[in-house]
């Protein structure tokens, strides 16, 4: 039995690689480390068939260095030792520090992350995390902190038609076939930026063809993946659409739908953390301050299910999943933190009134800090006019209130502070 496409057509140096410019072209900055013949460990964070284990093996062969993979499913703290320790034996004085790719790296625990920590520190290994996950969320911030993050994204359309192209004319096997891409839509679609995805597909679409000549068609890829629904993501990467589709399920009020995706990817085996992460984001992206109780039942329910486990996770995870489906929405928090952060990164950093900034020393009495601040508690309501903004955009309104019962109130209570500040 031959190795899938996608296996046999990993890039085997960087011409060869597709995507991630912005890392690997020239001039870039991990280029710039592999060119120079040194790297410092480092995660790669971005989807499922972006290039992370394959930009870990080139480098790897780059540098000429061992190359020792763990993937954090099945392995434990023993196996990390294990291999620190021939990592360690192995190094030759003034060697390039061994690689370690730990594959998922956000499914290992606590213990495990922290197993690595003096091997990092040291140099005994150089690390290399794959994960799709935020590392922020997932590495403990001893080990994050000794890394460098890249983030990879999702390979672009003409990245796809190229990694096609390469495919057909290039792989052994499917250029003894007479293939043409008369319409690749339907493969870009189902894909979704996902290379393994994209190869899988054009391999079973292949497979599937009886005949020397093979013309791709949108109608032969749709017509062949629904009668093999899952052939084409065999590792799974199908989970990344289905959660896409079960929180536009929750963000447009179907609790039907929610309920439904949920079980497909209960019945997929994914990892319930991730659904109750996603409850969580979505609590705070899509519900916000029209029902501020959404947030606080999906932290509750992230701790249930890590409490509980399965099969009685489900429970308090649909249940989560019907009351956001049926809460009302709002996203004026999300909108406000998007837009303050564009504000920053427009003017810069603006100076602090001084009237804001704490005064502990003489000096900074005499400079003027904290003078004239008055303390809202000593006020009628809790409350007095002053600025808070920096002095250029005292007039910059960011958090724009939306029509829900709850959120009405909490505008309303703005425009009797600040008046016609908020009356705009």
């Amino acid at each position: 039995m031959s190795e899938p496409l996608a296996e046999r057509l990993r890039p085997r140096s960087l011409d060869d690689y597709i995507g991630q410019q912005h890392l690997v072209g020239e001039g870039a900055v991990l280029r710039k480390m592999i060119d120079a013949g040194r790297i410092s460990s480092f995660i790669l964070w971005g989807p499922p068939g972006v290039g992370k284990t394959t930009l870990a093996q080139i480098i790897a062969k780059r540098l000429d260095t061992p190359f020792y993979t763990l993937s954090a499913v099945t392995s434990g703290v023993k196996d990390v030792r294990d291999v620190i320790e021939r990592a360690q034996k192995g190094r030759f004085f003034n060697e390039a520090s061994p690689i370690l790719f730990i594959d998922e790296i956000h499914r290992f625990s606590k213990s495990q992350q922290d197993s690595l920590l003096g091997a990092v520190e040291k140099g005994v290994v150089t690390l290399i995390g794959a994960t799709t996950e935020n590392p922020s969320f997932e590495v403990i911030r001893p080990l994050l902190s000794r890394c460098q993050l890249y983030v990879l994204k999702s390979l672009e359309k003409e990245d796809l038609l190229l990694l096609l192209q390469r495919a057909i004319t290039k792989d052994a096997i499917l250029r003894q076939r007479k293939i043409t891409l008369k319409e690749t839509a339907a493969m870009m679609r189902y894909s979704g930026g996902d290379a393994r995805k994209l190869l899988n597909i054009l391999e079973l679409v292949v497979e599937s063809a009886n005949t020397e000549e093979v013309v791709i068609t949108d109608e032969m890829v749709v017509e062949c993946l629904q009668q093999n629904p899952l052939a084409y993501d065999k590792e799974g990467e199908m989970h990344y659409d289905i959660i896409s589709a079960f929180i536009k399920s929750i963000r447009g009020s179907d609790p039907d739908a929610a309920l439904y995706w949920m079980a497909r990817m209960i019945e997929g085996g994914e990892d319930p953390q991730f659904i109750a992460r996603r409850l969580i984001i979505s609590a705070s992206e899509d519900i916000g301050l029209a029902n501020p109780n959404a947030l606080l039942l999906a932290n509750a329910t992230f701790d249930a299910v890590m409490k509980i486990g399965w099969p009685e996770g489900r429970i308090p995870l649909a249940e989560c999943a019907v009351y956001l489906a049926t809460s009302p929405k709002s996203n004026s928090a999300y909108l406000g933190i998007n837009q303050a952060l564009e504000l920053v990164r427009e003017t810069g950093n603006q100076p602090v009134p001084l009237h804001l900034r704490n005064a502990p020393t003489k000096l900074m009495k005499d400079l003027g800090y904290h003078d004239g601040y008055q303390y809202p508690h000593d006020f009628a309501g809790h409350f007095t006019p002053q600025q808070y903004m920096p002095d250029e955009l005292k007039e910059e309104r960011l958090w724009h209130g939306q029509h829900s019962p709850v959120e009405e109130k909490l505008y309303e209570r703005m425009v009797n502070y600040w008046g016609k500040r908020y009356e705009k």
